[in-house]
């Protein structure tokens, strides 16, 4: 195979550092209503979003520094998305806005926090 084909393309899995594994369980399968799949130990949460397996993580206790990505969730409809999420009293930084005109869509966007302060967000390409 040449260089020039390789290419990572798959993503398999996704960690996000916790405090509380199964604080965190409880926020991502009852509030974000995500399929979670299994725990296991010392502290691993596992849920399926579409084929990608999230790992909520919870932290070595001598763990000095955490570092987390944003997780971009895709929805067909963001503002049906953030008023179901609002009404499980999901706390929003700001309410779904335009992010981006681009040539074939409009990018929206709405951010929230997990209960250890991960940053997330709700993703919306919306077509004319």
């Amino acid at each position: 195979m040449k260089e020039t084909e390789f290419g990572l393309t798959t993503i398999g899995q996704i960690a996000i550092p916790v405090n509380d594994v199964d604080r965190a369980i409880a926020f991502y399968q009852g509030v974000l209503g995500m399929k979670f799949l299994f725990k296991a130990p010392p502290g691993l949460g596992f849920f399926d979003c579409n084929g990608v397996r999230l790992l909520v993580d919870a932290a070595a206790e001598d763990s000095i520094v955490k570092y987390s990505n944003i997780i971009y969730f895709k929805v067909e409809d963001i503002q049906e998305a953030y008023n179901q999420l609002e009404d499980r009293n999901l706390v929003f930084e700001q309410k779904p806005h335009l992010v981006a005109r681009m040539p074939d869509h409009d990018l929206w966007m709405a951010f929230f926090r997990d209960p250890d302060d991960n940053l997330l967000a709700l993703m919306c390409e919306v077509r004319e």
